[in-house]
């Protein structure tokens, strides 16, 4: 069904539907990358506060 629409797509409007599904495509790409960069970045942060955390002195409680 998905190729049909597809087909017929590109045979009523040419190649101009064929841009915009790559645009799509392209666009949806890098926010995968944008995602999977920004939950590197996270883990990273949160390792490196519990790190900092684990060295700072304790406060003694009274």
């Amino acid at each position: 069904m998905a190729t049909d629409l597809l087909f017929k797509l590109v045979a009523e409007n040419g190649p101009w539907a064929l841009l915009v599904f790559y645009l799509l495509w392209r666009d949806m790409q890098k926010d995968l990358a944008t995602r999977a960069v920004l939950d590197k970045n996270t883990a990273i942060l949160a390792e490196l506060s519990t790190m900092i955390r684990e060295r700072l002195p304790r406060r003694k409680k009274r």
